[in-house]
């Protein structure tokens, strides 16, 4: 019993082609390709019936009672998913979100048998640095859509034209329009080596990661395996927990003596989220082909399952409709829905069965390459930066800034390209 509580407790963040073969096929898809390593165009288009499909589903949608609380202890208030639903159903346009991303280079390349989709912008700077960018959950590629013109043309946004990146933007396999593998073993390590992979096949001979969320453990996962020309990662969700302290934060014990402010903090807030709100975590982690048939068939279910974590998580007072825009907002939702990844994006957590704010769990002492940190205020935890120089032995950029939450680039895309400018800068 206890090794189940502590495996639950530790879950969470540790916890095809372009649509799969099923009823969410587009339209335009990419033209099959004998050769693996081909580049392909890619293309996006939801069919007008998928379309008229989602709505009928949310015109049909049955809510539950209403919460006996005056607040969101206990998860989604009805009110609040009732509004979202109903200005999904009568009033979103997935057009926009298909215009706007059809108007950026978007490609498809097979690697290890699975069908990686990504976007890849060129600077127009002749000694662009090569950027790869890995969302997490419930994010996607869509979160660093404000972020792409600043990074690749950093003139036109006020900047400097040496701080200007080219960008690689690819869909975790099961996430997006990448294909959803068949089989296990797509955890944290392959997909890095997919990026590895996908880098050079795009005749990048060194380059730069970024992740926050499942996105910071890929690239420690990439940054251990330290392959040729990985010139530095930066995070924004670090694995820092001491060893020593694990145990404590998954049971929910009072912090120890002698830890600083900024490491109280940090222990509380973790204590709090594995105790209170991890809860979706475990079930990824331990069930995610049970929870991925509400997620698949009923858009209601989706949305409060996602919505809610985007609400807590960004630097929003719960209504990320300030920071990130209601349609922002649906046309990642609706990412998921018309891709049907509510159950392969669930897997990764099953695959990743980790502790992903452990320094030990992803062995980040073993991480030789350039370490650069950003430190968002409404994240899941603030890590302290005494923690992060001993989690992170190659750490060379720390900073915390003064707005921003788990989805940093979607929320504050002017203050996470400063932060991606001024840590890479001197790996230039």
């Amino acid at each position: 019993m206890n090794r189940t509580i502590t495996l639950l407790g530790m879950a969470f963040f540790l916890a095809t082609s372009a649509f799969s073969q099923d009823a969410a096929h587009p339209a335009n898809a990419v033209a099959n390709s004998s050769d693996d390593s081909a580049i392909r165009p890619f293309h996006v288009h939801v069919s007008d019936a998928q379309i008229r499909d989602l709505r009928k589903r949310l015109a049909a949608t049955r809510l539950p009672d209403k919460e006996t609380v005056n607040d969101e202890s206990q998860g989604v208030r009805r009110a609040e998913l009732q509004d979202l639903l109903q200005y999904w159903g009568h009033q979103y346009n997935w057009r926009n979100a298909e215009t706007r991303l059809n108007a950026l280079p978007e490609f498809v390349t097979t690697i290890d048998g699975v069908d990686i989709q990504f976007i890849h912008v060129r600077s127009k700077e002749p000694n662009a640095m090569p950027l790869i960018l890995t969302h997490g959950w419930p994010g996607s590629p869509l979160e660093f859509m404000k972020v792409i013109g600043p990074l690749t043309d950093p003139v036109s946004y006020g900047g400097s034209a040496e701080d200007a990146f080219d960008v690689v933007i690819p869909a975790i396999p099961g996430y997006g329009f990448s294909g959803k593998p068949k089989g296990v073993g797509w955890g944290p390590d392959k997909v890095a080596n997919a990026w590895d992979v996908l880098m050079k096949r795009l005749g990048y001979t060194h380059y730069v990661s970024e992740g926050g969320d499942h996105g910071s453990v890929i690239s420690d996962a990439l940054a251990r395996q330290a392959p040729q020309g990985l010139l530095g990662i930066h995070l924004t969700m670090p694995a820092t927990i001491p060893a020593n302290l694990v145990k404590g934060i998954n049971s929910g014990d009072p912090a120890p003596e002698g830890l600083t402010p900024s490491e109280l903090q940090a222990y509380n807030s973790l204590s709090t989220f594995f105790g209170r709100n991890a809860a979706y975590g475990a079930m990824m982690v331990t069930r995610p082909q049970t929870i991925g048939y509400a997620l698949s068939d009923s858009p209601g279910a989706l949305a409060a399952f996602t919505y809610e974590k985007i609400a807590a998580w960004s630097d929003s007072d719960g209504h990320p409709e300030k920071v990130i825009g209601r349609d922002a907002i649906l046309d990642d939702i609706s990412l998921y829905w018309f891709t049907n990844t509510g159950a392969s994006s669930s897997r990764f957590y099953w695959e990743n069965n980790n502790n992903n704010f452990s320094s030990a769990a992803q062995n980040t002492t073993q991480i030789k390459v350039p370490v650069a940190i950003s430190v968002f205020p409404h994240e899941i935890y603030r890590a302290p930066e005494s923690w992060s120089r001993r989690a992170y032995p190659s750490l060379y950029y720390f900073h915390e800034v003064d707005k921003g939450g788990h989805f940093a680039a979607w929320e504050r895309p002017e203050v996470f390209t400063a932060e991606i400018r001024a840590a890479f800068r001197s790996l230039r």
